[in-house]
C-alpha cells in the first residue's frame, strides 16, 4: 500500500541541497503542467473519477489539489521574499478536496497550473543563494522552510501526484490509448 501512497517515496525534510539541485527542481516545476496535461488532459470522466489507490483521491481531485497546493506555495514563496520569516497560513487539503470545485472538469486547474508555473518559475529563475536561504515558518508542521527546500519539496510534490495518475494509467492499461 505504501508504494501506491508514496510511489516515489516520502520527501526527506532538512537535507542539505546544492544550487544545482534547486535549479533541477525548478526545471521540473516548469515542466509539470505540460507533463500532467499530456497524461490526463484528454481523459474522460470515468478515468478522472477513478481513485489512484483504495481510499485515495480520484485523479480529478489530484489535479485540483495540485493547483490548490501550488497556488499556496507560490504565495508562500512571495511572502518569504518580501517579509522576514513570515508565518504562513496552513490549510486543510483533505477538506479542500471535498469542496464543490473539486468536481469540476480538470481543464481549469490544468490551465491554472500552466499559468501559475510560468509566474512561479519567473520568480525562481532570478533567485540567488541568499534568496534561496530566505525562510517561512509553517505552524502546522512547526518547521521553518528555506526557499531552496521549498523548490525541492514542490518538485517532489508534483512528481509524487503525477506518478499517482501515471501508475494508475499503467495498471489500467490506459497508456496505450
Amino acid at each position: 500500500m505504501d508504494s501506491l501512497r508514496y510511489p516515489i517515496g516520502d520527501f526527506s525534510y532538512g537535507q542539505p541541497y546544492s544550487t544545482e539541485q534547486v535549479r533541477a527542481a525548478i526545471d521540473a516545476i516548469a515542466q509539470l503542467p505540460q507533463k500532467l496535461s499530456e497524461l490526463v488532459g484528454k481523459w474522460a470522466d470515468d478515468r478522472l473519477d477513478t481513485p489512484y489507490r483504495p481510499d485515495g483521491w480520484t485523479v480529478r481531485q489530484l489535479v485540483h489539489h495540485i493547483a490548490d497546493s501550488h497556488m499556496n506555495a507560490y504565495v508562500r514563496t512571495k511572502l518569504a521574499l518580501t517579509e522576514q520569516n513570515p508565518t504562513i497560513s496552513p490549510y486543510e487539503e483533505a477538506e479542500w478536496a471535498k469542496l464543490p470545485d473539486s468536481k469540476l472538469p480538470v481543464a481549469p486547474s490544468l490551465l491554472i497550473l500552466s499559468n501559475l508555473h510560468n509566474r512561479w518559475v519567473a520568480v525562481w529563475d532570478v533567485l540567488d543563494e541568499a534568496h534561496l536561504a530566505r525562510t517561512y515558518y509553517h505552524p502546522g508542521s512547526q518547521k521553518q522552510f528555506t526557499l531552496g527546500e521549498v523548490a525541492l519539496l514542490y518538485q517532489w510534490h508534483g512528481e509524487h501526484h503525477y506518478q499517482h495518475a501515471y501508475r494508475l494509467a499503467l495498471r489500467e492499461g490506459w497508456l496505450t490509448d
